[in-house]
């Protein structure tokens, strides 16, 4: 993981619903008078009273199984998709009481968002795909084409600029959409499902250079994916959903270690835990430690993975170490093991 995103919320959701039908705000009054009453005939609660921050830097995982109203959920943080009721802040702006030259404003400016389906022109060059943005805003022809040319350079995709989208594989094209979102120098990126439809070894290829742009970046992301490895390997919070709603928001070591409910214990049973425990929720605390006869200290971030070879070749207690480098406990080799095997 990299290093954890600045604690000031960049984005705020709060009590956001969207119901389809008919008569969404007549239904929304009507769930809020008998909350337990089915919705009204010819209505769908999509998103129910759904509240969560993002922090700035942050990568805010949604995950759910098709159907829990997730990617209607990040539409509405664009107003893609009309909320009904709620309010979704952005450097404490309401992007919901927006006026449409504000929000035209915020889609150019600080918000992009990257598709399952990825979205481009076949009709326009990657590079002329990529500058879309940037003539949008009215950038002259030759500064869009630098800017395009050297996101693409970012993504990987240096020497395919003059190709058409036709002539990439998928994963090149799911590049080529993510040097599009970038090229606006974005403050917030949302993703709705970006890999979903990509083979397995190109999906974990876009997750690592994910990854690697993130750690370089740092900028503020919401992911959408219904598949929780993936949520693991790219979220530094995950909020799962079921039906509409947030059943838990929380590290993915909180998720697997106190599951809120059988939904969410569904989810992380399979989890790999050498990749999710840390160092930090197997030791034994200590406040104050005494400095330790090991001569071996591991930071409490330290994946499990990683601290089995160590804790294999040595028999002595491990000094587990904060930031700062001060010992805040210990663990050794049976700890490490009994938490892996952990049912």
């Amino acid at each position: 993981m990299i290093a954890a995103p600045d604690a000031r919320p960049k984005i705020e959701v709060r009590d956001l619903w969207k119901i389809f039908g008919p008569d969404p705000r007549g239904t929304h009054a009507a769930l809020l008078a008998a909350p337990e009453a089915p919705p009204r005939d010819g209505h769908v609660v999509a998103v129910r009273g759904v509240s969560f921050q993002v922090r700035h830097g942050e990568t805010f995982v949604i995950m759910g199984l098709s159907g829990s109203g997730k990617s209607t959920l990040i539409r509405c943080i664009s107003r893609l998709t009309e909320p009904t009721n709620g309010a979704i802040l952005i450097d404490g702006q309401d992007v919901v009481r927006m006026a449409p030259a504000a929000l035209r404003e915020l889609r150019r400016h600080t918000v992009s968002m990257v598709f399952q389906h990825f979205g481009l022109f076949p009709h326009r060059r990657v590079i002329d795909n990529v500058a879309y943005g940037l003539e949008v805003r009215g950038m002259p022809r030759h500064a869009c084409r630098e800017r395009a040319a050297a996101m693409l350079a970012l993504v990987g995709l240096q020497g395919w600029e003059y190709h058409y989208p036709r002539q990439l594989s998928g994963g090149m094209q799911q590049r080529v959409g993510l040097a599009r979102a970038l090229a606006v120098e974005p403050e917030v990126l949302l993703f709705d499902e970006p890999f979903s439809a990509l083979d397995p070894l190109i999906r974990r290829e876009m997750q690592d250079e994910l990854l690697r742009l993130q750690a370089t970046l740092r900028k503020t992301s919401i992911f959408i994916t219904h598949d929780f490895a993936e949520a693991l390997k790219l979220g530094d919070r995950i909020a799962v959903m079921r039906q509409g709603q947030i059943v838990q928001v929380g590290t993915p070591e909180e998720l697997v270690l106190r599951p809120a409910n059988d939904d969410v214990r569904g989810f992380v049973q399979d989890a790999p835990l050498g990749r999710v425990l840390s160092a930090a929720s197997v030791m034994v605390a200590c406040d104050p430690c005494p400095t330790p006869p090991a001569t071996v200290a591991v930071p409490a971030h330290s994946r499990l993975d990683d601290l089995l070879p160590i804790v294999v070749a040595h028999a002595e207690p491990l000094a587990v170490v904060d930031v700062s480098g001060s010992t805040i406990g210990h663990l050794d080799r049976a700890m490490v093991l009994r938490a892996l095997s952990r049912t």
